[in-house]
């Protein structure tokens, strides 16, 4: 973002900055947005270019508003009124405008930038930072002009760019003129004088914005042909231009030149391009005669230049030009006979010293390509056009060769006046070609080649052509290299050798070169007898001199014991002869290090023997420079494994370096002697330097274990001691007379430090100490080096001091920011260093365990910790600080940066040492911002990209883009860890106070540093804002992905999840506008990348909806769910089209509204569920078995939680068993036995990326549940609305349901897949519930279906679920507990809610008959037919599951079978479970239940699963009772006999007992609670059974007395429970009416009589408690129980309490019933006593509990009765009242005042101020469940009361007929009761008569009118709609006349 002044026309950084990225975008990276761009931006920029560099002017106009801003104000474009500026920053911009001469308000605006870049640029002001911006924007100008030019040449980009004819407009004269005034130092001055330049890094930068600036103008011209006019300007620049002080010409003068040269450039002539002819026509040279005459005669001119070389350049590329030209039809005959001339002079004024020194001596010259292939057609232009020329020069040094020798002959100095162009051209070509950055490989157009090139890795511009014939130039110049080589003269036979040298660099050409020397010598061979007089440039005469300088010298070797060894004698070898030995050495070094071939065939050869007898120079007395080249040559022969093998042996037998000592010996001698007396006097170090390059490429194969064994202990370790204690300890203190020799020598040995270590595996055996036997001797055998660099590494070694000093002192240099000598050599050491440091720290958790495991007697330190100590040149502890100030620097040192990050992430793992680091990295300020800005410019790095490409500048990018991926896993890691850590530092957030009190901002707002959260969020932001979305995702999909994780953890945690939020959502709206381009499109390895972002989402979702914040959880809402273009709305009527999503019309018409694809379904679309899994391995020579279990022991988890398999840990394993193969069989096979490892390397590769696949898949689907989750639950219901909400869920299932159920799905997905179906079908279920409940109603639904979602789609959603059920087969049993509970949500939408009992008349019969079916009988109907048409195959998996299996799985199997079961009506089901066993299974699991539950009653239980599953298979059972067929099967089964062995029914747990022990939370219920878990769930089945087995009633009520009998005294003492708790009630009810309906009639089995009796007495006492005044203690003490819920607990206990008087009386009916038909048969219950209990009771309130013998003993009166009848007559018109209260509020729902309301609600809300929370549409709807509650519970006490009435009166009846018109005092007949016997043996006649009186007399009272009126008022309001009308008034008039009649 720019800010702009309105004011200001003439930008001079944004809108360029802009331009750059536009020309960037469309010409570099070809992006397609780009290109569009381009064309409004050039047009925007012409006058940029067109007056390149011209500042706005000032004016005294724009000074007075500059001056006025500070008062006034002043207008910035985009933003309201005007702004005003501080004084302070007005100076600035004076002060800025006079520096750079430009324009006040220009200034202005550039200082403003300034200010808002600041935190790009750590510690420099604003100012500082617009100058840095004055020049990028003008680098931007030019680097956009040469990239357009080079569009134009390179991709035909003319249509862009040509309309703008800059050339015409004098751009050439400006760039010339700019170039002239440019003047570095000049500028440094002013800006020094100014204080416009900062800091190091600031000088630095604008140092290279000038050459990046300077380069690019000049360079423009370089690939177009120029007009006369700007052709002259530039020829009359050149005469003026001079060069550097070491004759090279500096960069942009070399850009001049070389745009002058491709002027003159007729090179395209002779290459047949397509477009040649369009080129002839355009070119000024062949098309204008005065551009022809005018160049002509300006180079023509005799006028020297002040360069007179860069003349001769000139005039030797148009005399080329004019020979080229010569040859064409049209030719200019007057000009083109001048070439000849024009040559001579180029050659009198050594145009080929020139070119080498001039052009060649400039740095800039071999980094680009245009300037290469220019500089290589000058010269085989030269060669190739101008033989005469060079034959010519070819006499004259033959002849200068002649002079040269008489002269020395003669003994006189060589004449003064000799010529050597030949000996520079040859030297020019020689250095030319030997650098070759580009790999162009361009000196293969100098060999022509002579045979077909048999050569595998052989690539050129010829090969495979051999057959044609090879182009003219290509013969010419071949000739040319052939022909010098003969009878060549010894003057030029260095520089020939050189020119070969340049001419072998390559792999082609290395192979021709040796093919020429070989051909040389063969010629020699057949034309020379003694085979030395022939041609000296061939193989043998190289190798000849070589062994006879090696006889002559051998005999001269000296004896090591003599003082001549110091000083030896060159009598051997001349300077003359040391240069050709040197350039020969040279040339054979690079044939040999380019041609393996050649390496081969050289060593090979039986004469030559080239390594034995460079060994043999080696130990003779040759100059040590000579001895560097030898090794320099062995090095490159030791390339080959083959070679380097013997090679080892040859160096130890030649004591090169002496490893052993001879007896008696005095001194040491070898190459440590030449280092310490002879390099180190001379101060220069070639032979050390030499021997560390051979060391290092013979280390790269393998170490021969047993080197020098016999006379030392075998090993390297000599060669290690050698390179560690002479040549690494002491390299800081040797004197260098070269300084950046001290680096090259440190470079090369800590290369063989790092090779060494890093081909090091800590092996068991290296911590053994192994013995060898030595002369006779065991001695300790050497470890491997490897191993002694890591034990040096861990210790406090000086070898690791001085690394650490190294990195230090590097670190120091480089923040200079000044070129020294050496410093690419300083670089590389530093990184060798750093290389080591992070090896060691990679390998060392190995060699620790081993060690530790070994017991050995070494002691190490973790190098984390050793890092930590002082370092002894700061006296700090900063070493960690040093290699983490190397990402400072990151962009001139990628590679150290990257080992930097590496390191740290190393270090990072440990949490002891972050909280260090943390303290160290911000003890001073300086450094810590400095360290900040480190890791921040890495991040930022804008050059990174992922890829493996080979390419330099790719391979930098890569790197860069690596730095990024460590830098982001080291910020993962630390987030992992306890505060502080590093990454809070790094990303800004407190480390010395709370972390959730940072205040996160925008870098640079009050003082905030740019982050790495900021350079993570501008990495993630770029591109966001544009369609095609961020451009991380797809340039480098796995930074991007860890960029996600990053914010995500910071979201996820909760000290920084406040921060973190706030500022992504105020700050940045970084989550909607990341979210809106889901979903990304990427290989499925990068699915994680959407996976953070989507739970980050989540998280989102799910704060803002905890902070009320609705507009931003409406906003992502939206943004994930709308299926509605965000352009367009729909219509209000057209919202519900659910049926139409991607309507026809949608498509072809767009102005209508279509539809467009759900944002979360799209997310869906993107997770493919397929996976491609690696085929089974083939094996032919392995076993499989012991293949797979390697495999597996080779397998760990990464980084990321994957389990993987180790590659290259397999591959050392398989190569080591391959290698222990013996015999020859096995050496045979050995190629195949690889091959076959290699398939099988091949196919783990494949292996670990499907798991990693399937593993990213896995969480993107994970992550996708999570948010579709918290859509669903978290956020507020209102948001989405119901209709909508349905809809989205449809849409959710059936694409799931779709993509799992696709043939190639992964089964991992699928239990991810499970839960979210599970999820989204509890939301549908209860939408739909929600939605009924608010009144949507269902009185049109029978036709449409359910309220939104219609009923095909329910049905779809239910054969969806179900095929996937089925098609999880035998296995994934968990995953199918997911599915279960899916579908018992989706039956429990077809569940009809209930409905408040208004106690109004029923319908008829007949109209309930022909009533329209509803809608939820509809839906269920069809729900079962669909579940019915998948057939026995669903039935089996289910019954399957409900019997076995995971617990959870069964009880939900289970509850599916329940509730299919309810909705059956033609029982197939239940028919299927009883036939196909499972419900005997299930029948006789009861038994084996038992021992499980009993272990449940303990006071502490293992666990509660057996308990939850024994409730679920007893809920099945008394659904399947519940139908009378059901009932028979499950007595058939023989359910009653299996509970009857059930012992866990008489273990009733004592109440007090476990008290104490109960769980505080609640959720363990206590002993007694879990025991009557176990009792109800049976007594409910057995009430069930007996309400069933109608037509069996008499078998199934005898089975279930049979278990009241085994179990009487368990019966029993439940009916004498003391504690009559809510619990206790409901197992009495139970228990009740269980006895009620077992009530059978009196049989001769004395036993069942027995417990028949004293079931009957402690029913009529538990009748009198609960009858008497201890049922109002009962209710009030519930109440205080449980306050909060006392309404609720009310009600309960009152149902439970009256169904068990309900249950007694319905017994003591059912009892009287039995006995006899009449009233002077039936047996008496109740004594002749009318007197009420409630004054006996009322005195004595605790009777009960105080005295029960008492109480059980006597015989119950009928007052009871009368008490109970009163009661209940009373009750029912307390509750009828209430019932039609609650029922008129119901009905007027709307109206009720919001105080009731809530007290409604209060009940259903849990926890304090809930009834506050939630809305109002909801509040209403929990009032609207609540009354319904209250209705249906009062019209069921309602119903208890009207049946207890009923009864009581038939008790009173039946009793009072026996005692009032039966009973007489003799009467023989007993009572069953033994109370009533003994009652009236204590009687006498007379006293029983009076009773009998009393008796009549006291039930009139009680029976009075009221009593009666009431009783007829019941009737009246309830019975009537029953359809037992009459029966009370009936029974009341028997009891009236009963009373009324006197005694007979």
């Amino acid at each position: 973002h720019f800010l702009k002044l309105t004011l200001n026309l003439i930008p001079l950084w944004g809108p360029l900055k802009e331009l750059w990225e536009t020309v960037e975008g469309a010409v570099l990276r070809r992006q397609p947005e780009s290109v569009h761009l381009l064309d409004l931006q050039l047009k925007k920029h012409k006058p940029h270019f067109v007056s390149l560099f011209k500042n706005p002017a000032k004016s005294a106009e724009q000074r007075e508003k500059v001056r006025k801003a500070s008062t006034e104000g002043i207008a910035i474009q985009g933003q309201q009124g005007s702004r005003l500026l501080p004084e302070q920053l007005l100076t600035e911009a004076f002060i800025l405008s006079d520096l750079f001469d430009i324009g006040e308000l220009a200034a202005l605006e550039l200082l403003l930038a300034g200010e808002h870049q600041q935190p790009h640029f750590p510690g420099l002001t604003r100012g500082l930072v617009a100058v840095l911006l004055y020049w990028d924007g003008k680098f931007c100008v030019a680097n956009s002009l040469r990239s357009l030019i080079h569009a134009i040449v390179l991709f035909s980009l003319k249509h862009i760019f040509i309309h703008y004819e800059l050339m015409s407009q004098g751009l050439t004269k400006r760039i010339l003129s700019l170039v002239s005034e440019i003047n570095v130092t000049r500028e440094f001055e002013r800006l020094q004088k100014e204080r416009g330049l900062g800091n190091e890094k600031h000088r630095k930068e604008v140092g290279a914005k000038w050459l990046l600036l300077s380069f690019p103008h000049s360079l423009s011209c370089c690939q177009s042909s120029l007009t006369k006019d700007d052709t002259l300007a530039l020829i009359g620049h050149l005469e003026t231009m001079t060069a550097e002080a070491d004759g090279s010409l500096d960069s942009v003068n070399l850009a001049l030149v070389m745009a002058l040269l491709y002027c003159l450039d007729v090179s395209f002539l002779e290459q047949g391009t397509e477009d040649r002819e369009d080129l002839l026509q355009a070119l000024p040279l062949l098309t204008e005669r005065q551009y022809v005459s005018a160049v002509h005669s300006r180079l023509m001119d005799s006028q020297p230049w002040k360069l007179p070389g860069l003349q001769a350049v000139c005039r030797l590329a148009w005399a080329l030009a004019l020979r080229a030209l010569s040859q064409l039809p049209q030719a200019l005959v007057e000009f083109t006979e001048a070439d000849e001339a024009l040559a001579d002079q180029a050659l009198l004024g050594d145009v080929f010293l020139f070119m080498k020194e001039g052009m060649l001596g400039c740095e800039s010259c071999g980094q680009e390509e245009f300037y290469i292939r220019r500089i290589h057609s000058l010269i085989t232009d030269f060669l190739a056009l101008m033989p005469v020329k060079v034959k010519q020069l070819r006499n004259r040094a033959d002849e200068d060769a002649r002079l040269v020798h008489m002269s020395l002959q003669m003994g006189s100095e060589p004449p003064s006046s000799l010529r050597k162009d030949l000996d520079h051209l040859m030297v020019l070509i020689g250095e030319f070609y030997s650098k070759d950055i580009f790999g162009l490989e361009l000196g293969l157009e100098f060999w022509c080649p002579t045979e077909s090139l048999q050569h595998t890795s052989l690539q050129g511009s010829y090969l495979g052509m051999a057959l044609q014939r090879p182009p003219h130039k290509q013969v010419v110049l071949s000739k040319f290299v052939r022909q010098m080589g003969d009878l060549l003269p010894s003057t030029l036979y260095i520089s020939y050798l050189r020119m070969l040298k340049g001419l072998a660099n390559g792999p082609q050409c290395a192979h021709y070169c040796f093919s020429l020397l070989k051909t040389n010598g063969s010629h020699v061979m057949t034309s020379s007898e003694n085979g030395v007089a022939g041609s000296p440039v061939s193989w043998e005469h190289f190798f000849h001199s070589l062994m006879l300088y090696h006889e002559n010298l051998r005999r001269d070797l000296p004896n090591p014991d003599t003082s001549h060894y110091r000083h030896p004698p060159l009598r051997g070898i001349t300077q003359r002869e040391l240069e050709g030995l040197t350039a020969f050495l040279q040339l054979l070094t690079t044939i040999v290090t380019w041609s393996e071939n050649a390496r081969l065939a050289l060593c090979e050869h039986p004469q030559w023997t080239p390594v034995v007898v460079m060994l043999g120079l080696l130990q003779c007395s040759v100059p040590p420079v000579l001895k560097g080249e030898l090794l320099h040559c062995l090095a490159a022969f030791g390339k080959s494994p083959e070679i380097a093998a013997s090679l080892w042996q040859s160096l130890e037998y030649t004591q090169i370096l002496q490893t052993v000592r001879a007896p008696g010996q005095r001194q040491a001698a070898g190459i440590e002697v030449e280092l310490n007396e002879i390099e180190s006097s001379c101060e220069e170090y070639p032979l050390t330097r030499a021997f560390c390059q051979l060391m290092s490429t013979l280390v790269e194969g393998s170490l021969p274990v047993n080197l020098g064994a016999g006379l030392r202990v075998p090993g390297f370790e000599p060669y290690l001691t050698f390179l560690r204690d002479a040549v690494f300890l002491p390299f800081p203190t040797r004197a260098y007379r070269r300084p950046a020799e001290k680096w090259e020598v440190a470079d090369a040995v800590l290369e063989v430090f790092h090779k060494l270590l890093r081909d090091y595996e800590p092996q068991p055996s290296d911590f053994v100490q192994e013995m060898v036997e030595l002369q006779g001797e065991q001695v300790p055998a050497h470890k491997p080096p490897g191993h002694s660099i890591m034990f040096h590494l861990l210790n406090d070694s000086p070898m690791l001091a001085l690394c650490l000093s190294l990195l230090e002192e590097g670190v120091r240099q480089l923040d200079t920011y000044a070129p020294f000598p050496g410093k690419k050599q300083l670089e590389s050491a530093v990184l060798h260093c750093l290389c080591l440091l992070d090896l060691a720290l990679q390998k060392e958790v190995m060699f620790m365990d081993l060690l530790r495991e070994s017991q050995a007697s070494l002691l190490v330190s973790p190098l984390e910790q050793l890092l930590q100590g002082v370092s002894p040149q700061t006296r700090r502890a900063d070493h960690i600080v040093n290699i983490a100030r190397y990402l400072y620097h990151s962009s001139s040192n990628p590679e150290a940066a990257f080992q930097s990050a590496k390191i740290l992430r190393h270090i990072a793992r440990y949490p002891n040492i972050q909280m260090r680091l943390v303290g160290d990295f911000t003890h001073d300020q300086a450094v810590s911002e400095k360290l900040m800005a480190g890791f921040v410019e890495c991040l930022d790095n804008d050059e990174a990209e992922e890829g493996i490409e080979k390419d330099a500048l790719k391979k930098i990018a890569r790197i860069q883009h690596e730095t990024q991926i460590h830098i982001l896993n080291l910020l993962i890691t630390s987030l992992e860890l306890k505060t502080p850590n590093l990454a809070l530092y790094l990303l800004g957030y407190e480390v010395k106070k709370p972390v959730s009190s940072t205040n996160l901002q925008d870098p640079g707002v009050l003082g905030c540093p740019r982050s790495c959260l900021h350079a993570i969020l501008s990495l993630l932001q770029r591109g966001s804002e544009k369609r095609s979305g961020p451009l991380l995702s797809r340039q480098a999909p796995h930074l991007a992905e860890l960029c996600y994780q990053v914010i995500y953890q910071l979201c996820a945690c909760a000290d920084t999840s406040g921060p973190t939020m706030r500022y992504l959502r105020t700050s940045q709206d970084f989550l909607f506008s990341h979210l809106q381009h889901l979903p990304f499109i990427l290989p499925s390895e990068y699915r994680f990348l959407m996976s953070w972002l989507m739970k980050t989402a989540a998280i989102e979702l799910r704060v803002t909806s905890l902070n009320r914040q609705r507009s931003h959880t409406q906003r992502l809402v939206n943004l994930l769910l709308d299926d509605q273009p965000h352009t367009q709305h729909a219509a209000d009527g057209e919202s519900g089209m659910e049926e139409q999503t991607r309507s026809v019309s949608g498509f072809l018409h767009f102005d209508t509204v279509s539809k467009v694809r759900r944002k979360l379904l799209s997310v869906l679309d993107a997770i493919d569920f397929s996976q491609d899994v690696p085929e089974l391995l083939q094996l032919d020579f392995f076993e499989r078995t012991q293949i797979e279990q390697v495999i597996s022991n080779c397998e760990h988890v990464n980084e990321q939680g994957h389990t993987v398999c180790n590659v290259k840990l397999l591959h050392r394993v398989l190569v080591a068993e391959v290698n222990a193969l013996q015999g020859m069989a096995a050496i045979g096979q050995r190629p195949l036995l690889m091959e076959e490892v290699n398939s099988i390397l091949q196919q783990v590769v494949e292996r670990n990326r499907v798991r990693r696949s399937l593993s990213a898949k896995r969480h993107a689907l994970q992550s996708w549940r999570s948010l579709v989750e918290t859509l669903l639950t978290a956020c507020p219901a209102d948001l989405i609305p119901a209709d909508d909400r349905q809809l989205i869920i449809r849409d959710l299932l059936l694409d799931l349901h779709d993509k799992v159920l696709s043939e190639d799905a992964a089964g991992e997905l699928m239990p991810i897949v499970a839960g979210a179906v599970f999820t989204l079908t509890a939301h549908l279920s209860q939408s739909v519930l929600s939605e009924q409940q608010q009144g949507a109603g269902l009185e049109g639904a029978a036709s449409s279906g359910f309220a939104s979602i219609a009923n095909s789609a329910l049905h779809l959603i239910l054969r969806k679920l179900l095929d996937f059920i089925l098609c999880t087969g035998g296995g994934f049993q968990r995953l199918r507990a997911h599915l279960y509970g899916s579908l018992l949500y989706y039956l429990q939408i077809a569940q009809k809610p209930e409905e408040p009992d208004t106690l109004q008349t029923g319908k008829s019969m007949w109209e309930r008959l022909t009533a329209p079916e509803d809608g939820f009988s509809k839906l269920q109907r069809e729900n079962l037919a669909i579940i019915e048409s998948y057939g026995t195959a669903l039935m089996e998996v289910v019954c399957r599951d409900a019997c076995d299996g995971h617990e959870i799985g069964r009880m939900l199997a289970l509850a599916v079978l329940d509730r299919i079961l309810s909705i059956d009506r033609q029982n197939q089901w239940l028919v299927y479970l009883c036939n196909s066993g499972y419900l005997r299974v299930l029948v006789e699991s009861l038994r084996q239940d038992d021992a499980t539950l009993q272990g449940l009653l303990t006071p502490q239980p293992p666990l509660l699963k057996p308990l939850y599953i024994y409730e679920s298979k007893m809920a099945l059972l008394t659904r399947v009772a519940k139908t009378g067929q059901g009932a028979v099967e499950l007595l058939r089964c023989g359910l009653v006999s299996q509970l009857m062995e059930c012992q866990v029914f008489d273990m009733i747990p004592d109440s007090d007992a476990h008290r104490v022990m109960r769980d505080q939370s609640g959720f363990i219920p206590s002993p007694l609670d879990r025991y009557r878990q176990i009792l109800l769930p049976t007594l409910r089945l057995f009430q069930v059974i007996l309400t069933s087995t109608t037509t069996n009633h008499q078998q199934g009520a005898a089975q279930v007395l049979q278990w009241l009998i085994v179990h009487a005294d368990t019966i029993q003492s439940l009916l004498r429970c003391q504690e009559l708790s809510m619990r206790a009630l409901q197992e009495l009810s139970l228990l009740t009416g269980i006895i009620s309906k077992t009530a059978l009639p009196v049989k001769s089995n004395p036993i069942s009589n027995l417990s028949s009796l004293l079931q009957q007495r402690l029913c009529l006492s538990l009748l009198g408690r609960l009858a008497g005044s201890e049922r109002e203690r009962l209710l009030k003490q519930a109440e205080m129980a449980a306050p909060g819920e006392s309404a609720e607990r009310r009600e309960e206990m009152e149902v439970a309490m009256q169904q068990v008087c309900a249950n007694i009386m319905e017994y003591c009916q059912t009892l009287l019933l039995q006995s006899s038909a009449q009233a002077q048969f039936s047996i008496c219950l109740f004594g002749p006593s009318g007197g009420e209990p409630a004054g006996r009771d009322a005195g004595r309130a605790d009777l009960s509990s105080t005295l029960p013998s008492v109480a059980y003993s006597r015989a119950p009166s009928l007052g009871l009765v009368l008490y109970l009848l009163k009661n209940s007559a009373a009750d029912f018109f307390r509750f009828h009242q209430s019932h039609r209260q609650s029922l008129g509020k119901l009905q007027s729902l709307e109206q009720l005042p919001p105080e009731e309301l809530k007290e409604l609600c209060q009940g259903l809300v849990s926890g304090p101020g809930g009834v506050e929370k939630i809305s109002s549409v909801q509040r209403s709807l929990l009032a609207k469940r609540r009354l319904v509650q209250l209705i249906n519970n009062r019209a069921k006490l309602l119903a208890l009361c009207s049946y207890v009435i009923e009864t009581c009166l038939f008790v009173l009846w039946r009793h009072l007929e026996y005692y009032l018109l039966y009973c007489t005092p003799t009467d023989p007949k007993d009572s069953l009761l033994p109370g009533v016997s003994a009652y009236r043996s204590r009687l006498g006649d007379g006293e029983m008569t009076e009773r009998l009186t009393q008796l009549q007399t006291e039930m009139a009272t009680g029976f009075g009118e009221a009593l009666q009126r009431k009783l007829l008022e019941v009737e009246g309001l309830y019975s009537q709609v029953r359809s037992r009308y009459t029966f009370i008034q009936a029974l009341v008039r028997r009891i009236r006349g009963l009373l009324r009649q006197p005694k007979i």
